[in-house]
């Protein structure tokens, strides 16, 4: 960035300055290829990053690469770099960790054609991958004062609480951030909200053979979700909330009526919904559920909940990377990103995150989670040209942001 030039982080307006292609050559699919394979092999549950974390650092500091820990609690960390002058005005976001797998050989990793299948294939190991590899490519292909002001981040923790973004937003909130979830290559502007209800019913126990004398807590659940389904608010043919009963269990206790049953329901919803307003209508429809459902006792709790964004189609991150695809000749898509991830975190603390990786979510957390690889060789591009071309136009235009 010439002296004198505005600092980048006030952005104003981005501009195709350098050719994206510029990077191709730099780009290595064989070793992106082998950087992935490696990844895959290295079981990551949330709270069991140690391994994949330690080979990345290693991978990265073999290319001469300074790499940062930033602790996230002990033994866990994650791993930061940057380039460029200044703070980095635009961070690549990648998630090392996975859901936990019950059956490792069923989520082991293959390959057939083209395409690479394993735990953490598409959630988002492929976006990994692709992020370290543009990353090597930036740095072995520029001289010290042509690199761009970007940061690699890549976090523990998201399957979980995102507690590794978190800490990280703890002490930098830069102004862009691009998180490599899967989207099939679309860049997802704006991202649903989220939200974690938790209910719990009791009742009383008696032995199993005598129903009558006690109150069966599973019954009760039963009953208060066949009540909630009847509200418009789960009607999904009518409702723009997304909705799965993910969890249920009942007390272990032998021989006998269970005294309580605790289930737990994911809502996704769309970027103009206030979490807040959702928790409210289910609070109501509960209260009513007390007319319909025998000595009901329950309670329920929000614990988990993130409000949705929208960024919006007209902002010059949007037109530099429709320039962008164009010239790598890929299809430019845009679309809202329907589960939830670091994205909320970062939105919520001031920064403007783009979600954009490869594969898709119609597999993540399944025994055929995959991930074509055709579509990691094109993300590494994307990000390196996206990185490559982060300088701002100078422009006087208060309608440019």
């Amino acid at each position: 960035v010439p002296q004198g030039q505005e600092k980048i982080g006030q952005e104003k307006g981005l501009i195709m300055t350098r050719d994206p292609k510029l990077l191709e050559k730099a780009i290595q699919p064989e070793r992106l290829h082998e950087t992935l394979l490696d990844l895959l092999d290295i079981y990551s549950p949330s709270g069991k990053e140690a391994d994949i974390t330690a080979y990345l650092e290693k991978l990265l500091r073999g290319a001469g690469i300074a790499v940062e820990h930033q602790e996230v609690e002990e033994d866990r960390y994650n791993l930061s770099a940057a380039m460029g002058p200044g703070e980095p005005f635009l961070y690549l976001v990648g998630h090392v960790d996975t859901v936990a797998s019950w059956d490792l050989e069923a989520l082991g990793t293959r390959e057939e054609k083209g395409v690479l299948y394993g735990l953490g294939s598409a959630d988002m190991k492929g976006g990994c991958a692709a992020m370290v590899e543009a990353w090597l490519a930036l740095a072995e292909t520029l001289q010290v004062d042509e690199r761009p002001p970007v940061g690699l981040l890549l976090v523990v923790g998201e399957e979980e609480n995102g507690d590794g973004s978190a800490a990280f937003l703890d002490r930098c909130r830069p102004p862009w951030a691009v998180i490599g979830e899967p989207t099939g290559l679309s860049a997802c502007f704006s991202h649903y909200g989220y939200l974690e209800a938790n209910f719990i019913t009791r009742g009383r126990r008696s032995h199993s053979s005598l129903p009558e004398l006690g109150h069966n807590a599973v019954e009760s659940m039963l009953r208060l979700l066949l009540h909630l389904g009847k509200n418009t608010l789960f009607d999904r043919d009518k409702s723009d909330v997304v909705y799965s009963i993910r969890e249920m269990n009942s007390s272990p206790a032998g021989f006998v009526v269970p005294d309580r049953c605790e289930t737990w329901i994911d809502l996704h919803l769309p970027p103009d919904r206030e979490p807040m307003i959702i928790q409210e209508a289910i609070r109501r429809g509960i209260e009513g559920a007390h007319r319909y459902i025998p000595d009901l006792d329950v309670e329920i709790s929000f614990d988990v909940s993130y409000g949705g964004y929208d960024l919006g189609a007209d902002n010059s991150m949007a037109s530099l990377l429709k320039e962008i695809y164009a010239d790598l000749n890929i299809p430019f898509r845009q679309d809202a990103f329907r589960s939830h991830s670091d994205g909320n975190l970062f939105y919520a603390a001031g920064t403007k995150p783009i979600l954009l990786g490869p594969g898709s979510l119609e597999t993540a957390h399944t025994s055929e989670e995959q991930v074509p690889f055709r579509e990691v060789l094109a993300a590494a591009r994307i990000y390196a040209a996206l990185c490559l071309n982060l300088v701002p136009e100078k422009t006087d235009d208060p309608a440019v942001k």
